[in-house]
């Protein structure tokens, strides 16, 4: 039987990312046993103490056992974080070691949405790619610029190190372990009971951008502001840096030192963002809000929406805009 440890981290709230985990793993260990088959987990919540209040003292949570006690461990679950994650891996150093240690011994390690920020603090993912809540993932990279991180993706996977994205997204990353762990119909017997759906692969449909200014190069927050504010006119980036005194080559380097985006991404960004909303808000056509955001051809404006959000526009539209949805024949009335 492999052993299971759900971190129990300091200075945090989120209790559903540590109660889900236990109660899905828990639950399908007993579908298991039902078939006749042994336990494949023993499932232990592991803390720094004996006892740990969450919201203002709302909840109590008494680990199984605390992190000395823990000797041998298969699988480490590291839940969310709440917020101001600087200081939350400072207060839950002493994990880090004990995460990077028992990984080297053959522990699989897996981190759910913000819980990323300790997987990082262990080094265990320099040089590889790893998932988080896509509100956090410029923070990630400013504090961890060594590891890779892909806010779009649902899952990651890669040598015995799983990550997810944001929130209760981590229902996949469990799904995701139950098939690895148990098999496939097993997990599909727990999508059912649990009612999750299966193999969802991306969480861009539900990011929202927002405009990173928290630089201080003045040419490029000037450059994002004229973007902002002229987002239906046709900006060429090359006539922008030459507006600026500047080459575009150097425009380019600024600006993604910056923001993390050269001027082009940045520049689609704001535009998807603002059709977003035009479809979840107006009854406008598809043809309207792509004039009304700068573009001018179906096709690029389409091919850009899918990247950025994986979703064509009707799709977005029939999900977040119903009334416009049935109205434009993009969703079907039953």
């Amino acid at each position: 039987m492999k052993h299971v440890s759900i971190l129990v981290l300091e200075g945090q709230n989120n209790i559903s990312s540590m109660i889900g985990p236990y109660k899905i793993l828990l639950r399908a260990n007993e579908y298991w046993k039902s078939l006749g088959r042994e336990s494949v987990f023993r499932v232990e919540m592991v803390g720094l103490s004996k006892e740990l209040e969450l919201y203002d003292g709302l909840f109590t949570i008494r680990p199984h056992a605390t992190l000395h006690e823990i000797k041998q461990t298969d699988l480490i679950i590291i839940p969310s974080l709440h917020r101001d994650y600087p200081t939350k891996v400072q207060l839950n150093l002493p994990y880090a070691e004990w995460i990077k240690d028992h990984y080297t011994k053959g522990a699989e390690v897996a981190s759910i949405c913000t819980g990323a920020f300790i997987l990082a603090s262990t080094g265990l993912l320099n040089g590889k790619s790893c998932s988080t809540h896509w509100v956090a993932a410029n923070t990630f990279r400013q504090l961890f610029p060594e590891v890779a991180v892909i806010p779009e993706k649902i899952v990651t996977d890669e040598n015995g190190i799983y990550t997810n994205g944001g929130a209760y997204s981590f229902l996949h990353l469990m799904m995701h372990l139950v098939e690895k762990y148990f098999d496939r119909p097993t997990a599909i017997w727990c999508s059912k009971i649990f009612q999750i759906d299966l193999d969802r692969y991306s969480q861009s449909p539900f990011a929202i951008f927002s405009p990173q200014k928290d630089h201080e190069d003045e040419l490029v927050l000037q450059a994002q502001l004229y973007m902002e504010t002229h987002i239906g006119d046709k900006i060429s980036v090359d006539q922008l840096a030459t507006s600026y005194h500047i080459n575009r080559r150097s425009f380019d380097r600024r600006f993604i030192k910056a923001t993390g985006n050269t001027p082009l991404e940045y520049l689609q960004r704001v535009r998807i963002e603002a059709a977003k909303k035009s479809l979840e808000t107006s009854q406008h056509s598809v043809n309207d809000v792509l004039y009304e955001v700068g573009y001018s051809d179906i096709k690029s404006f389409r091919e850009v929406f899918r990247k950025i959000t994986g979703l064509s526009p009707l799709e977005y539209r029939a999900r977040y805009n119903k009334t416009a949805a049935v109205q434009h024949g993009a969703y079907p009335i039953v």
